[in-house]
């Protein structure tokens, strides 16, 4: 029976169908707890209980690119409501290749799972207006618009759709996940030419094709047509064996190493010295290497989160090369003895894994700035590009010896990030100044030391600044020529003094460098852009980042945050569970990824996503107030009461506590503290002072005061 706009089922009220079909009927409703639009699928009586058995599997997956399953009632389904159209093909190689990889994504996660979708189809995965893909109907959530033919669903024992199903599929044979991934290639090979690859007028013709005939060429690259010809392999061992290797492929197919940019990625240098203390300075000869090939104009070097990733794990040097999305590998291996060192290096070719250049250096200690300048100009060579004059002054001193070396343990225990490591390296970081005064590098690293506290709650920046500013003016007096101090002083500006003007000359000094650095790009980004509402291009700014560092969890997490603030969800989910698959370990990820899910009305898996963040960082405050406040609006308001009394009188960072009232809607609440973040000068305040999240204060008249002690505009 055909519903009625009006009629309610639970706490949905029914608006329009949006279609029929065998299994049920799908309508547009209103959620009127939550006040947003839902799909609704009332299923016919046969249908019901494998239904709702797979609806609650899927539900689970809370992947940006599978529609979503908010609830189960008696007879019917409640889905996440899209607009846009059905994919549709011809569609040039590299949209169909964005596609194609998110819905291998949502596939990935599926069999994942132990799902299969077993009825993949062009009908069955949405394009939104917003262009994000979306798949749906694990026998959940199908659209049923089409008329009869032989891209319909076959109920029966074989279940899926003629056109696409695989060879075992429609001999009606155990299936597992490269059934799907014969279904993906011939949806992919649909959107890239237009037409299905069997292209029979009736079933019998169709399962004819499917079991004995090749499709037809592709006009499309080779080399995405080698990966659409291997899905639709008539035998299961024959195509990818997981949908990661498909996206893998795909990936590759679409960055070739003829059309990519010249590209390298120097992977830490292994510590032959049989003493793990001397880590410390094979992980530094290889960062120093990286800084000398950022000199290289036109050369994409990956940044060390990244690069690093890989440390201690038995890669393939091309499999290596396809993660960081490089054409070239520097590995090599590092032996010390007393004042003897020796360092190998091998260059190698992603394509197939060839040396292209490798070379021994057999040196004393106090060679190891020439050892490096010699590598990068060799690199250079093999590149056929040509190393930037440096600058006067950039390495004009030649630090002792044993500073270097204590600088270098510093900036290594800095970048562990555990609890200890800042009070390490600020004791090598302070003792390479004391052996050498004129050395910049520890200056500017301690000053960055100092300015990371800030944001992890364990000072406040008010206490902070003098020692931030003092080193970063020192080093800049020691090195005129680095940019690196603007970084600083362009943050502090931003974020201790509300200096608008000098903040924007010091990240403009900043920004001169090259390449910019992912630092400067995440202070630019997060404490100007941001404090204006410019999150377009804040997150551009931590989009290229991002390209830089692919691996690095915390950038990609604060991309995350930025696209939320722009207003683009989907891509801002996309990009935190990516994060959170980088390191799940990290609270950022999980917390940034609550708040994406808050900003679409997942309430429930935002909750989830807090209690992840909460778990990894117990004692801080943010992920616990936003925990807190979205408990109080799923109405369990004891359990929130109880972490706001955990949370204590003086919560660091105390943005933790404004998040928490603003999700109250206790405006002036969130107010009092807001402008305790303020006389901390926590950087916070800057950092969300424009998002959205932040509407109803800067809405209320107690925004005067604030604007006029960060010295910003009233108005938005």
């Amino acid at each position: 029976m055909t519903l009625q706009s009006g009629t309610r089922l639970g706490p949905y009220e029914i608006e329009s169908p949006l279609g029929t079909g065998g299994m049920g009927e799908v309508y547009k409703a209103l959620d009127t707890r939550l006040d947003r639009i839902v799909a609704i699928k009332q299923l016919t009586p046969e249908y019901r209980e494998r239904f709702e058995r797979e609806a609650r599997a899927i539900a689970a997956l809370n992947h940006p690119h599978i529609c979503q399953v908010y609830d189960v009632g008696p007879d019917y389904l409640v889905l996440e409501y899209l607009e846009g159209q059905p994919v549709r093909g011809p569609l040039p190689p590299g949209e169909a290749v964005r596609v194609a990889i998110q819905i291998a994504g949502a596939l990935q996660a599926a069999h994942e799972r132990g799902i299969l979708h077993r009825d993949l189809k062009p009908a069955n995965i949405m394009v939104t207006t917003g262009g994000t893909a979306k798949l749906l109907d694990f026998g959940v959530a199908k659209r049923l618009e089409l008329a009869p033919d032989v891209t319909e669903t076959t109920p029966g024992a074989v279940l899926g759709t003629p056109a696409y199903m695989s060879p075992e599929q429609v001999e009606g044979q155990p299936i597992d996940t490269r059934s799907d991934i014969f279904s993906f290639g011939a949806v992919l090979y649909e959107i890239l030419a237009g037409r299905r690859p069997f292209a029979g007028q009736t079933t019998s013709e169709v399962i004819a094709e499917i079991l004995r005939d090749d499709p037809p060429p592709l006009s499309a690259p080779p080399a995405l047509e080698r990966v659409v010809m291997r899905c639709l392999a008539k035998k299961p061992a024959d195509r990818y064996q997981t949908m990661a290797e498909v996206s893998r492929a795909l990936e590759a197919a679409s960055l070739r190493p003829a059309t990519r940019s010249p590209s390298i990625a120097v992977l830490p240098f292994a510590n032959l010295s049989g003493d793990k203390e001397n880590e410390y300075f094979s992980d530094g000869l290889a960062d120093e290497i990286i800084n000398e090939l950022a000199r290289i104009p036109g050369l994409k070097v990956i940044a060390r989160t990244s690069a690093f990733a890989f440390k201690g794990r038995n890669e393939d040097v091309r499999r290596i090369a396809e993660a960081l999305g490089v054409t070239k590998v520097l590995e090599g291996s590092v032996r010390r003895s007393g004042d003897h060192i020796r360092v190998t290096a091998q260059l190698i070719s992603a394509a197939d894994g060839t040396h292209m250049w490798s070379e021994r250096y057999d040196r004393s200690m106090s060679d190891v700035f020439a050892i490096q300048d010699e590598i990068a100009q060799a690199i250079a060579k093999a590149f056929r590009m040509k190393m930037a004059a440096k600058k006067a002054g950039l390495r004009g001193h030649a630090p002792a010896l044993p500073a270097y070396e204590a600088f270098l343990r510093g900036r290594h225990q800095l970048f562990k990030f555990t609890p200890d490591s800042w009070p390490r390296a600020k004791g090598w970081l302070e003792q390479a100044i004391a052996l050498d005064p004129a050395y910049a590098d520890p200056h500017m690293v301690l000053g960055l030391g100092h300015f990371l506290q800030a944001f992890t709650g364990s000072q406040l920046l008010r206490d902070l600044a003098p020692t931030v500013r003092a080193e970063a003016h020192r080093a800049l007096a020691l090195n005129p020529s680095d940019p690196q101090p603007h970084i600083l002083l362009g943050s502090l500006a931003a974020a201790h003094d509300y200096d608008w003007n000098e903040a924007a000359d010091r990240f403009r000094d900043a920004m001169k460098a090259t390449p910019v650095s992912a630092d400067t790009r995440w202070a630019y980004a997060t404490l100007y852009l941001s404090a204006f509402g410019r999150f377009e291009e804040s997150a551009a700014e931590m989009e290229h980042a991002v390209e830089r560092d692919p691996l690095n969890a915390v950038w990609r997490a604060e991309w995350s945050d930025h696209l939320t603030s722009a207003g683009m969800h989907d891509r801002a989910i996309e990009e935190a569970l990516k994060a959170v698959e980088l390191d799940e370990s990290h609270f950022a990820p999980h917390l940034i990824l609550g708040e994406a899910y808050l900003a679409t009305g997942r309430l429930e898996q935002a909750v989830a996503a807090f209690e992840r963040a909460h778990r990894a960082a117990p004692w801080h405050a943010i992920p616990l107030g936003l925990l807190a406040g979205s408990l109080v609006r799923l109405g369990d308001k004891d359990r929130a009461a109880e972490l706001i009394r955990q949370m204590g009188d003086v919560p660091l960072p105390v943005w933790g506590r404004v998040r928490y009232h603003l999700l109250c809607s206790e405006i002036d609440a969130a107010a009092d503290w807001f402008e305790t973040m303020l006389e901390h000068r926590e950087p916070f305040a800057v950092v969300h002072v424009r998002s959205p999240i932040v509407r109803p204060l800067r809405e209320s008249p107690r925004w005067r005061k604030i604007a006029e002690i960060m010295n910003l505009s009233e108005s938005d």
